[in-house]
């Protein structure tokens, strides 16, 4: 008999934001070994971090800052280790979040702003469909499924050049008021704006697509 298919190691980074639990929940029932910590050798050497993230840009930020989680999430992604961003823990990959007029400085793993959203009706709450590319590894599967997002910000502009030497970040888009960027594809860098924990069976699938790609 064939031995089962090992279960590739997961770090949640544990850094003070809420929802750490239901995401390393919903990560272990996608096939992932969880942890949840903000141990520096641990973030490092796990097959992938996860990084979640509700509230504000600039305390998301703060937060993160405390614990040199920008540094841990540079150092993989500068080696190839696969990062996968969350709600807020996507936003902060970009330069920089505006709320409420305040300008904050974001992680830079990708250029551009994140704003409120465009929209009669803000926090955009709840179920939504998403456009996502063809040969989308997350999405593989689930294009069609709607997903859950609570937030009221978003990155409504894409500025990433690709260059010849690597593949192509893929984009996904979502529409409430205007489109956003509903998840990000960039070599090890993965995000979503909506959260995969509460979306049900398509979230699950969408994290055991993600935990594949770190066999």
């Amino acid at each position: 008999m064939s031995e089962p298919a090992r279960r590739p190691s997961v770090v949640v980074l544990d850094y003070g934001s809420g929802n750490i639990h239901s995401a390393a929940k919903a990560l272990e029932r996608a096939g992932a070994d969880v942890s949840v910590t903000a141990d520096r050798v641990a973030a490092m050497e796990a097959d992938g971090l996860v990084v979640p993230g509700v509230g504000a840009f600039s305390a998301v930020m703060e937060q993160l800052n405390a614990v040199r989680g920008g540094e841990i999430i540079d150092k993989r992604l500068a080696g190839g280790r696969p990062v996968l961003g969350i709600c807020v823990g996507m936003q902060v990959m970009f330069a920089d979040g505006i709320e409420r007029g305040v300008d904050t400085e974001g992680l830079g793993e990708w250029p551009g702003t994140v704003e409120r959203l465009d929209a009669e009706v803000v926090p955009h709450m709840g179920w939504n469909t998403v456009e996502a590319p063809a040969d989308s590894v997350l999405f593989d599967g689930i294009r069609d499924q709607r997903f859950y997002f609570v937030h009221s910000y978003a990155a409504q502009e894409w500025h990433l050049t690709p260059d010849k030497t690597h593949r192509p970040p893929l984009v996904t888009w979502a529409e409430h008021g205007s489109r956003f960027v509903a998840a990000v594809e960039n070599g090890p860098l993965s995000a979503t704006q909506f959260h995969p924990e509460k979306s049900g069976d398509a979230g699950i699938r969408l994290m055991a697509n993600w935990i594949d790609t770190l066999r």
